[in-house]
């Protein structure tokens, strides 16, 4: 779906320049000394940013980072963020393709991927997040024992990916066809509620290092 191409965004994203890492390399290798934390959790393709801004909000004690690539999407999350004025939050307005040098090895304790294209056809495999060539850069920037968590409605990718994970030496735990089965789990983004609500199930796993 295209997205609406949001007015004044430039102006808007110069009033929340203080929650963007700009250039995204810019912490490379400091990030704990720089934001003062020791967990740091990321989201690839936060897009309008309702699970970062939530889920940031109910743990303080944790710095996170929204990844998009997308501007038109990224600054309802920023302004969202700024609005509830959070202090335990940052944004990067970049691609997941070169995520080695935004962070450094074993720099992230924990990386969410929630609802992303799955790219059904063989000759995408590689833009999917869950392939190969994208296992290989959360290896290299989680720490021992960091998590990727991953959601989908999707069963196809899920199933694909499940394979992918285990292929790429990660152990899994946690994992379900059908989160929502009994009860609302967890905090939602706004693709997972709009499934949800129509009856979808969620399939969700916690692949750790």
């Amino acid at each position: 779906m295209r997205l609406r191409r949001k007015p004044n965004i430039v102006s808007r994203m110069e009033r929340c320049s203080h929650l963007f890492v700009s250039p995204p390399t810019k912490f490379k290798g400091q990030w704990q000394n720089e934001l003062k934390c020791e967990n740091l959790h990321i989201e690839l393709g936060c897009g309008k940013g309702r699970f970062t801004v939530e889920t940031a909000k109910a743990n303080p004690d944790i710095f996170f980072i929204g990844l998009e690539k997308i501007s038109d999407a990224i600054i309802n999350a920023v302004e969202s963020a700024d609005s509830e004025g959070l202090q335990n939050l940052r944004f990067i307005n970049a691609l997941a393709d070169n995520l080695d040098d935004y962070f450094a090895p074993g720099e992230v304790s924990r990386i969410y991927i929630n609802f992303c294209d799955p790219w059904p056809s063989n000759r995408h495999i590689k833009r999917r997040l869950t392939s190969p060539r994208f296992l290989k850069l959360y290896k290299y920037v989680l720490c021992t024992a960091g998590e990727l968590h991953f959601k989908t409605d999707n069963l196809p990718l899920f199933e694909y990916s499940l394979k992918e994970f285990e292929f790429a030496g990660f152990q899994l735990s946690e994992v379900t066809r059908d989160l929502h089965k009994n009860g609302v789990v967890g905090v939602m983004t706004d693709y997972e509620r709009k499934f949800h609500d129509m009856g979808m199930p969620i399939c969700r796993v916690v692949a750790s290092v």
